[in-house]
């Protein structure tokens, strides 16, 4: 018998089926999304959330690059923005300021990858995680500048962490030494660790682990199937993050259900 905090939602059942009815028809209402990410050598990942999020159903999405790739992207891309770069292409630190200018227009933030390695994005990413107070999710090579300090991430409560496990793997053996991921463990194992560490801080922790997509939030964990996932990452932070404004003060029911959407989709 599974334990209580467990909830195993199948791919044809959506857990939370009340959640799905509820969801805004109306593009006014259904939030505005600001993506962040992307280097001169890579627009990829924001292209591919923005993509994710309108297919989610959010109301607006604006995506913020370094102007390093303004000349590139051009008007090819009519929802860009541009931020501050540093010389090699990637965030300055400086941007930070031009962020926080749409914090009042945003619903919720995504800092959804490509953005290299470079020691001012560096400053731009944790100065961003201590100011920003609405929604924040992070994905991909964003998690990597918090690896000594996953705790900045993980200790708020308005941040959704999205990790493959060998990336989580990394950040907890860095950060929170006293949590041990393993590969070889059981998604029974694997639950049961998130679920103590969810009850016991404010973390919300989305990975993949033996064919199943696993949330966990609040001491809460939900499971759903999926076999052989790939690139999932920035698609689902991107759902996560559009169901999450949709439904904010459910984030267990919300981000459980956008993994159930895009699974289905």
């Amino acid at each position: 018998m599974d334990p209580t905090y467990w909830h195993r939602q199948k791919a044809t059942e959506p857990l939370f089926e009340k959640l799905i009815w509820s969801k805004p028809e109306n593009r006014r209402l259904a939030g505005k999304l600001l993506i962040i990410g992307g280097n001169a050598h890579g627009v990829a990942a924001p292209a591919m959330a923005y993509q994710a999020a309108v297919a989610a159903g959010i109301g607006t999405a604006r995506v913020l690059l370094p102007d390093a790739v303004a000349k590139t992207i051009g008007k090819s891309f009519p929802e860009g923005e541009f931020a501050f770069s540093t010389p090699s292409g990637s965030f300055s630190k400086t941007a930070v300021n031009q962020v926080l200018e749409h914090r009042d227009w945003a619903d919720a933030i995504l800092l959804v990858g490509d953005f290299g390695h470079n020691s001012e994005t560096a400053i731009f990413l944790e100065q961003l995680a201590e100011k920003y107070r609405g929604l924040l999710v992070v994905t991909q090579d964003a998690l990597d500048y918090f690896v000594k300090d996953i705790g900045k991430l993980t200790d708020q409560e308005n941040v959704v962490v999205v990790s493959e496990l060998g990336r989580l793997q990394k950040l907890t053996r860095a950060g929170m030494p006293s949590l041990i991921i393993q590969h070889s463990m059981s998604l029974h194992a694997l639950a049961g660790l998130l679920n103590s560490w969810t009850r016991e801080t404010p973390a919300k922790i989305l990975t993949y682990h033996n064919e199943n997509f696993v949330y966990a939030d609040g001491g809460q964990v939900s499971t759903t199937p999926k076999a052989a996932a790939s690139n999932w990452e920035v698609p689902l932070a991107a759902y996560a993050a559009t169901w999450w404004l949709q439904h904010e003060g459910r984030s267990f029911e919300a981000v459980t259900t956008a993994i159930y959407e895009l699974v289905t989709t």
